[in-house]
């Protein structure tokens, strides 16, 4: 099933899409997609509703982010080889964890904002895994068992803010709109390998990142399952998964966004994204 949200920032209704590809309105059946609309009973509850009997969502509508309700947004960096090499880094050990604030989650298609006087504002194409069950100390073999689904993200950063400003990575990932996801949550039973997703991202339609995400370095089993053991993962946690080469940081010389660039991700199944900076 592809959950979604529909309308106005603050005002999102839920929906789903139809066998046809079409985007139907679930207001009348339920009151938007929470957290406790992903455990794995209410999720039962829905795919047996004939979205075919309910009003579509007129053509045009914004899209919010997928999920009502997020209480963490967690995200994990040098998720993949090449990005840590371009990056300067080395690879990993085990999984780097940063946090977003939830006031960067945004739809899909939202413009987002450059910060003021930014200079080094960046693109992150990444998975995006939802969690549907809490989960404390998994193990790797049944993590998956407590995602409710998955998105397409963006992590949008500010690289001067991330690196050169005194803090964590957080700082430069938080600003408002740098956290778009959707434009729907493909729910885990329609998506059974997660590590099978081609992604890519266009900038001002120039090709920068493509790649899938069997060449993560840690799989969303493990991340979970990571997680896991030093904090509770609650349902309706988000978690960006890495990002793959390509970045603007990574490009010789950088090349970083500019007012009124556009940034188009498709992640398959996933859907597609187009954002604007503004």
């Amino acid at each position: 099933m592809k959950l979604l949200r529909h309308g106005p920032p603050g005002q999102e209704k839920p929906g789903a899409v139809d066998a046809q590809g079409r985007l139907r309105d679930l207001s009348l059946l339920i009151d938007d997609v929470t957290p406790a609309r992903l455990a794995p009973a209410a999720l039962k509850a829905l795919r047996a509703v004939d979205l075919q009997q309910l009003p579509e969502v007129p053509a045009g509508t914004r899209l919010g982010p997928p999920v009502a309700g997020v209480r963490q947004f967690i995200a994990i960096g040098l998720n993949y080889r090449r990005h840590a090499q371009e990056a300067g880094m080395e690879i990993p050990k085990e999984p780097v964890v940063f946090n977003k604030a939830l006031t960067s989650l945004a739809g899909p298609d939202d413009d987002v904002p450059m910060p003021e006087g930014s200079q080094a504002m960046d693109w992150e194409v990444e998975l995006g895994v939802v969690i549907g069950t809490k989960a404390q100390r998994v193990p790797v073999a049944s993590a998956l068992d407590f995602v409710a689904g998955y998105c397409l993200a963006n992590d949008v950063s500010e690289r001067d803010w991330q690196a050169k400003r005194s803090g964590q990575w957080v700082k430069g990932k938080s600003f408002d709109g740098f956290g778009p996801i959707g434009p729907w949550l493909v729910t885990a039973d329609e998506l059974p390998d997660p590590q099978a997703i081609e992604l890519t991202l266009d900038v001002n339609g120039q090709r920068r990142q493509q790649t899938s995400t069997a060449d993560m370095i840690f799989s969303v089993a493990e991340i979970v399952s990571h997680l896991s053991q030093f904090m509770t993962l609650l349902p309706g946690d988000v978690i960006v998964t890495g990002t793959p080469a390509g970045v603007g940081l990574g490009l010789k010389p950088p090349v970083f966004l500019k007012r009124g660039d556009v940034m188009a991700l498709v992640g398959g199944p996933l859907g597609r994204q187009r954002q604007r900076v503004v």
